[in-house]
């Protein structure tokens, strides 16, 4: 069972009085395979500082993550895509897409690294979040909310044990944020997976097994 351990992580950049009442700062906490886990995050707290921690792109902090008892700061370049690849999925606040590319473009990408989906699929999941119509528009000139789709149906799009959320659904309505919550919970529950979602407030429909607060 994969596992991802926080030993005492602490960012250098934050101040005291803004980590020391945390319930994730300074912590010792194991995540788990298969676990919903939510974190609860105000603005300022290191939020997208966190997932980016756990992603691997930063490691400006004091105190270790563990991935499978290894140091994530001690990865090699060649380990970090591996883990990347097959084991750690993400979706980003800002996604990360390609905006000169189709919708369909973006999501490939990511099935063609470490194909999972058939094609058919991977259009079910985009008609079940209403982009369907959009697989061969430019990302740059979907709106903002079809954007964030986009970047949750390439997020599914390979084998993962963890999937990683940075505010996934703030431009979306709330039926359109439960459709696509459902999705995320449907491909977690086929992997065995572990989903971290973690946003302003609490997220009612993500059912969590376990919340901290940040």
């Amino acid at each position: 069972m994969t596992t991802i351990q926080l030993k005492k992580v602490v960012p250098n950049f934050l101040e005291k009085e803004n980590w020391q009442k945390s319930e994730v700062w300074s912590q010792q906490i194991t995540f788990k395979q298969g676990e919903k886990i939510q974190i609860v995050a105000p603005s300022g707290s290191g939020k997208t500082s966190f997932t980016h921690f756990l992603y691997g792109l930063r490691n400006d902090y004091d105190g270790q993550i563990l991935f499978d008892n290894k140091a994530l700061s001690s990865f090699t370049k060649a380990e970090t895509a591996a883990v990347r690849k097959d084991t750690l999925s993400i979706v980003f606040q800002d996604l990360r897409l390609f905006a000169n590319h189709s919708a369909w473009e973006n999501i490939e990408i990511k099935n063609t690294l470490a194909p999972f989906h058939q094609p058919d699929k991977i259009q079910a999941m985009a008609e079940a979040l209403g982009i369907g119509n959009k697989m061969n528009q430019k990302a740059g000139s979907c709106s903002y909310g079809e954007q964030q789709r986009i970047a949750i149906v390439r997020s599914l799009q390979q084998p993962f044990s963890f999937i990683i959320l940075d505010e996934p659904f703030s431009h979306l309505d709330d039926v359109n944020g439960e459709k696509a919550m459902r999705l995320i919970l449907e491909e977690a529950n086929e992997r065995d997976a572990a989903i971290i979602l973690a946003d302003l407030r609490p997220t009612p429909s993500f059912n969590a097994d376990k919340t901290y607060y940040l």
